[in-house]
């Protein structure tokens, strides 16, 4: 996907490596769970959304990515938040056209109209609008985390303002389509970071949809990066420390 819409600038398998890399920071990332097959629905979805950009007609796509949101939330239901990107993609991509806005709606309407009926079918419908009920959690003022086990996302925030800083300085002699294109991945990053609280209990397997932005953005400072010896250096130090941390649990 990154290779095709030239996100990189030039063709690079690097993301793939950071996603692998990054989907070991924490041992319950290692563990077969909702948010991890949501990834490969959010893959799905920006294949689609970034395809607004040349599209002629947005409606089939916007239609196609509002049925994987409401599969997604099926699955692990804080993915319902990234609808709100569909919408960011649609501000960045294309002019507004109201019918490309409604149309993601029913798209996600038309998967939950089909729930609705098989709950209707087996005498349930009463309790369907209980699926919404995590939407009034409260949003947590504290949330509890052994902090001397997170030290191996030191250098992962090294690498998120190296990255950064590093996009900035070409951000604006890219396409229009790779600025547009990285604005909706910060925009991603920022919804799925923020949508933790709907779960009752905190659990960390919930971030794993915040890898595939983030092995976008490091692979990109790592294909760009100029002293070899600091970025291959901090590459063995997250390395290590994954490592580390994988078998030494506090």
């Amino acid at each position: 996907m990154v290779n095709q819409y030239n996100l990189l600038g030039k063709p690079s398998f690097l993301p793939a490596l950071m996603y692998i890399v990054l989907t070991g920071l924490f041992t319950p990332f290692l563990v077969l769970s909702p948010p991890l097959i949501c990834g490969f629905l959010m893959i799905w979805m920006f294949y689609k959304l970034f395809a607004l950009y040349k599209a002629d007609d947005a409606k089939s796509i916007t239609y196609d990515s509002g049925m994987i949101v409401a599969l997604g939330s099926l699955i692990y239901f804080p993915f319902i938040y990234l609808f709100l990107a569909i919408w960011v993609s649609l501000i960045l991509y294309r002019p507004f056209n109201w019918r490309e806005w409604v149309i993601g709606i029913m798209g996600y309407g038309t998967i939950f109209f089909f729930l609705a009926v098989a709950y209707y079918l087996s005498n349930k419908l009463h309790i369907f609008k209980n699926i919404w009920t995590p939407l009034t959690t409260a949003f947590p003022t504290h949330v509890n985390i052994n902090y001397y086990n997170y030290l191996v996302l030191l250098p992962v925030i090294v690498m998120l303002i190296l990255g950064s800083i590093s996009l900035r300085q070409v951000f604006f002699r890219s396409y229009v389509q790779v600025r547009k294109s990285f604005q909706l991945l910060f925009a991603v990053l920022l919804i799925t970071g923020l949508s933790f609280y709907v779960k009752a209990q905190f659990s960390l397997t919930h971030f794993l949809l915040c890898v595939i932005p983030l092995a976008i953005l490091f692979a990109y400072y790592f294909l760009y990066a100029k002293v070899r010896w600091f970025y291959e250096s901090l590459f063995i130090i997250l390395l290590a420390s994954i490592i580390y941390f994988q078998f030494n649990t506090f």
